[in-house]
């Protein structure tokens, strides 16, 4: 996407595949329960600062089958009315109706890209 001009957030990625856990293991240490992780500064931090980047982004695009938050935040972004687009490598074994929520779903890359082109995202 880069290489067609758009500005791209991924800066989640940096943190690893792993962060969660990690976080979880940490917060179980300390006596926590789930609840009070969530409200504990970091996980408000970390909420924070991918808020902060939907809220700036235009549009959407989840790469299929995403993580864990993935489609939350899809979902927050076309409910603030900003496309969201899915993205899958290959045709899923297992269709999902709510996948109609998605502004569009493509197979190809290539024909993403011309749609988002298309509409200046």
């Amino acid at each position: 996407m880069r290489k067609f001009g758009f500005e791209v957030f991924d800066d989640w990625f940096a943190a690893g595949p792993e962060a969660d856990d990690y976080w979880q293991k940490y917060e179980q240490s300390r006596g926590r329960t789930y609840d009070q992780a969530l409200k504990g500064q970091a996980a408000q931090h970390v909420f924070g600062f991918d808020l902060k980047h939907l809220n700036e982004s235009d549009a959407a695009v989840l790469l299929a089958p995403g993580g864990k938050s993935a489609h939350l935040e899809l979902g927050y972004m076309v409910g603030r009315g900003k496309p969201g687009y899915v993205l899958f490598e290959t045709p899923p074994e297992r269709f999902d109706v709510m996948l109609n929520f998605a502004t569009g779903v493509f197979f190809d890359a290539n024909e993403l890209i011309e749609v988002l082109l298309e509409h200046g995202n």
